[in-house]
């Protein structure tokens, strides 16, 4: 499975991520937030427009790692994604 991890190389829940889809075999690409501000830029509009980000927002957490399928679904959830690997 391809997926893309939006996140951060600081944050606990995205290095967990990506250890946990590596180990599921994986294909990965990997943005990381700290290290692109172009990428950076592209997450927030994201994080702006879907609804999936409405409780995030609220709770005025940051919402990483986001993961997209390569059928172009977005979701916070690592369960999901595993589940398709």
């Amino acid at each position: 499975m391809n997926v893309t991890v939006i996140g951060s190389h600081l944050c606990p829940d995205t290095v967990y991520a990506l250890c946990e889809l590596r180990r599921a075999g994986a294909n990965i690409e990997f943005k990381d937030l700290s290290a692109s501000l172009a990428d950076l830029k592209a997450y927030l509009a994201l994080r702006e427009s879907e609804p999936m980000y409405d409780t995030v927002r609220r709770a005025g957490g940051v919402g990483i790692p986001c993961f997209v399928l390569e059928n172009g679904a977005k979701t916070l959830e690592l369960d999901e994604v595993l589940a398709g690997c």
